[in-house]
C-alpha cells in the first residue's frame, strides 16, 4: 500500500477514476451513507486499499455532522480511577469496542463538582457524538448535562432516579446484577454455618452499593443493623469498616465486602486482631478483581463481567449513532449481567 505522506494525498475524485464511480458515490461509502449497491461500494473500497486513501476527518464532519469521537465520563477523581482496578477494566472494553468500530475515545475525569461546567461546555460544544458516563453518584448532574447537550447517552450503573427493575422507559444503562450477587454471597456464607454475617457496603449514595446492601438485606431481613458499616470502595474503607464492625460485634464470624478492595483491608485489621481467616471470620467480595486471586489466602468473591460491560456500554452507543435506516427505533432497553460466585479458600 503507498505510504500517504510520501506525496501528495489521494483524493476522493482518484478514488472514484479508480472505481469507475461518481465522486459522490465514493462520497456516500466513505461516509457510511445509504444507496448504494454492494457490488459498486466493493468497488470503491478496493479503490481506497489500492490507492491507500484516507479520509478527511474535518471534510466528512461536515458531510455527515459526526465528529467520530465519544466522551468517557468518570464521575471520580483521578486518583480513585488510577487505585481501583474496576475502572481499568471497564474503560478496555469500552475502548476495545469503539477502536473496531474506528471510534476515538475522549476520556473525561470529575475531580469536584467545579468540573461539571467544563464539561458541559465541551459535551455541548459537538466535539463528541454520545457519551458514556459511569459511576455516578445521588444527585449527579452528569444526566442532566448531557440532556441538555442533545447526546446520545449510555450509563454504566443504574442511575439513581430509577427503579431497580430491567425496564427504565428512555434509559439506557449496563449494570451486574449487583443485589442477586450480594444474595448469593449472604446465603452461600450461612450454607457454610455462619450465624453472625456482617457487611461492609460501598457508599451508599450509588445505585451498585445500595443493591448490594438490598441483597444483603433480602437474605437478612431481621438482621442486626449494628452488622453493617459503610466503606467507600477503597482498602483504607474496608480497613476502617471492619475495626468498626469488630469494636461493635466482636462475636461476628463473617463479612460480605461489597468489594474486593474493602476486602483486603478488612483482611488486613482480621489479621492485625488475631482473628484468622476463614477459620474465626470468613469473607466474601464482589468484582473479582486480580486482588481477590492474590490475597492471602484468595478471596471467595462474586465475579461480574466488568470489561464485557463496558463493551456492551460502546456496543449500545453505537447503535444510537448508527445511520438513520440502521439504528433502533427508541433507546435500547437497559443490560443488566448475571454474576457468578467464585468460591476460594477466605470462606
Amino acid at each position: 500500500m503507498p505510504d500517504p505522506l510520501a506525496g501528495d494525498r489521494p483524493t476522493l475524485e482518484a478514488v472514484a477514476a479508480r472505481a469507475g464511480v461518481s465522486r459522490a458515490t465514493v462520497s456516500r461509502v466513505v461516509n457510511g451513507g445509504d444507496g448504494v449497491r454492494a457490488p459498486l461500494a466493493e468497488k470503491v473500497r478496493t479503490a481506497i486499499r489500492d490507492l491507500g486513501y484516507v479520509p478527511n476527518p474535518a471534510a466528512r464532519t461536515l458531510v455527515t455532522r459526526r465528529t467520530g469521537a465519544v466522551a468517557v465520563v468518570v464521575a471520580e477523581p483521578e486518583a480513585r480511577i488510577f487505585a481501583d482496578p474496576f475502572f481499568s477494566r471497564q474503560i478496555r472494553g469500552i475502548s476495545r469496542e469503539l477502536t473496531a468500530h474506528d471510534t476515538q475515545l475522549v476520556l473525561m475525569l470529575v475531580e469536584g463538582r467545579e468540573d461539571y461546567p467544563r464539561i458541559g461546555r465541551y459535551l455541548a460544544g459537538g466535539h463528541v457524538d454520545g457519551a458514556l458516563a459511569f459511576s455516578l453518584h445521588a444527585d449527579d448532574p452528569l444526566p442532566g448535562i448531557t440532556r441538555a447537550a442533545g447526546l446520545p447517552t449510555v450509563f454504566g450503573g443504574r442511575p439513581g432516579w430509577t427503579s431497580t427493575g430491567p425496564a427504565d422507559g428512555g434509559v439506557t444503562y449496563v449494570d451486574a446484577d449487583n443485589r442477586g450477587g450480594a444474595r448469593d454471597a449472604v446465603r452461600y456464607l450461612l450454607a457454610r454455618g455462619r450465624r453472625s454475617v456482617a457487611h461492609i457496603s460501598g457508599p451508599l449514595d450509588q445505585t451498585s452499593a445500595a443493591d448490594r446492601l438490598g441483597g444483603y438485606r433480602d437474605v437478612l431481613p431481621d438482621g442486626d443493623p449494628g452488622l453493617v458499616a459503610e466503606g467507600d470502595f477503597t482498602p483504607s474503607g474496608g480497613a476502617r469498616a471492619m475495626a468498626a464492625l469488630l469494636e461493635r460485634r466482636p462475636g461476628l464470624d463473617a463479612v460480605f465486602a461489597a468489594n474486593d478492595l474493602m476486602a483486603t483491608g478488612a483482611l488486613r485489621v482480621l489479621r492485625e486482631r488475631g482473628r484468622s481467616v476463614p477459620a474465626d471470620v470468613a469473607l466474601v467480595g464482589f468484582d473479582d478483581a486480580e486482588v481477590a486471586r492474590t490475597a492471602d489466602p484468595p478471596l471467595t468473591t462474586v465475579r461480574q463481567d466488568i470489561e464485557g460491560m463496558g463493551r456492551t456500554m460502546a456496543r449500545l452507543l453505537l447503535d444510537r449513532l448508527a445511520p438513520a435506516g440502521a439504528r433502533p427505533g427508541r433507546p435500547p432497553a437497559p443490560v443488566v449481567t448475571p454474576t457468578v460466585l467464585v468460591p476460594r479458600a477466605s470462606a
